[in-house]
């Protein structure tokens, strides 16, 4: 029933403090668009850990507070210390407790919310409608990724959270449509709701903040950029085969610099650049800073993304504001994001991703080309869209009058 009192929404954002990933890159996007929203409708209270917010304080503003929840549970620190720690992530997935389905302490129905979103995979039961982003559906489709227990987890986690949903989000329409599949959905419970690129700086970084990049990492005046965790399904294997074959086949060297945690899995990955005896032109730098990371975007003469699955490609979208021209895999939602913004190629295939690769690295006209595409591209994905677009789908689970803009936005088709 239409109310004249704020519609109350609580988005969970529970991500402990530290080095964030992709996942707390989105986070702090929405975070940064939804406080700056400057209209009296809605209150937002971001749902944090109680030992684990100092990266949410400065979002606490305009229509945005904090709502402290309990402190962030020890089964949650050891998965925290899976994913960064190599080694321990193969030994929590085969003997970690599995995650049991968490139910509400009552902290949000206490508050009065009148809808929860649950911005990750994780989630709990609670009578407050929901929103729910379950990613991807990965674990479906390359199984072999997956301990049998981390399967089941998910699962049983997924199908409960997208059944409790009021409303389930993915963020393509090749990822509506799986969920759907897979999961026997209504469609009118599962919307498309595109995310921007990581980061919240719209502003390039100085040349002298470049330099001191390239010269605190080392960097060549010439190399491909490939940011991404040295998961499996990431595929540096499939890039090293590449790289070797440019070098054996064409002569042609095309040094590559990875950012992002060192999983257990980078072990086999460090391996195979032994074996290609690549040494000298693929180096890992580890996690960098988000302003580092900006830099290496612009330092880079391409951007390589071979992954052979992804529910949201952030590094297209970082690449393309950077300007920074871009040869990626040909799998969904890549070709949806990318449009003719960039090469594509089969991930499974060495020869198609080296001949892509090489294209890209020797043609300049190419390059620019791409550059502009990509740019235009961009311009089409802000978190401030995002934003608007969940506020739109927050009033109508909050059954509120919709202004113009929400019904259009409601109405129209997807940029993906």
């Amino acid at each position: 029933m239409p109310t004249n009192r704020p519609l109350r929404i609580c988005v969970d954002a529970r991500i402990p403090d530290g080095p964030y990933d992709g996942i707390g890159a989105v986070v702090r996007g929405l975070a940064s668009a939804l406080c700056e929203l400057d209209d009296d409708t809605e209150e937002y209270a971001f749902l944090v850990y109680g030992d684990s917010h100092c990266w949410m304080l400065p979002y606490q503003k305009g229509p945005c507070k904090i709502l402290t929840g309990p402190n962030v549970p020890i089964a949650g620190r050891l998965r925290v210390l899976a994913r960064r720690v190599p080694g321990v992530r193969r030994a929590w997935n085969l003997i970690g407790a599995p995650r049991r389905i968490e139910t509400s302490d009552g902290t949000v129905e206490n508050a009065g919310f009148d809808v929860i979103h649950f911005t990750t995979q994780s989630a709990f039961l609670t009578a407050v409608p929901s929103i729910y982003q379950p990613h991807d559906l990965q674990h479906l489709h390359l199984p072999q990724y997956f301990s049998r227990r981390v399967r089941l987890r998910r699962e049983v986690e997924y199908r409960t959270y997208c059944e409790q949903a009021a409303l389930v989000v993915a963020m393509s329409s090749w990822g509506r449509e799986d969920l759907i599949r897979r999961y026997k959905l209504q469609p009118e419970r599962v919307a498309v709701v595109p995310w921007a690129a990581g980061g919240n700086s719209e502003v390039a970084p100085g040349s002298e903040r470049i330099a001191q990049v390239r010269q605190r990492y080392k960097l060549p005046d010439a190399f491909a950029f490939f940011p991404s965790r040295t998961w499996p399904h990431k595929n540096h294997l499939g890039l090293i085969q590449a790289i070797a074959l440019l070098r054996r086949k064409f002569g042609v060297r095309v040094y590559v610099i990875c950012s992002g945690h060192r999983d257990d899995f980078f072990n086999k990955i460090e391996g195979q650049v032994q074996k290609s005896q690549l040494n000298d032109q693929v180096r890992f730098v580890g996690f960098v800073p988000e302003d580092d990371l900006q830099c290496l975007y612009h330092a880079s003469r391409c951007v390589v993304f071979p992954t052979k699955f992804e529910g949201w490609g952030l590094p297209l979208l970082e690449a393309f504001r950077a300007g920074t021209p871009v040869a990626c895999s040909r799998i969904n939602p890549l070709c949806e994001q990318a449009a003719d913004a960039a090469l594509l190629f089969n991930p499974d295939n060495q020869e198609e991703m080296a001949a892509t690769i090489l294209r890209l690295w020797t043609d300049g006209a190419l390059r620019d080309r791409l550059a502009a595409a990509g740019r235009e591209r961009a311009a089409l994905f802000s978190w401030r869209q995002t934003a608007r677009l969940f506020r739109a789908h927050y009033r109508k689970l909050g059954k509120r009058t919709l202004a113009p803009e929400d019904r259009a936005l409601l109405s129209s088709s997807p940029i993906v």
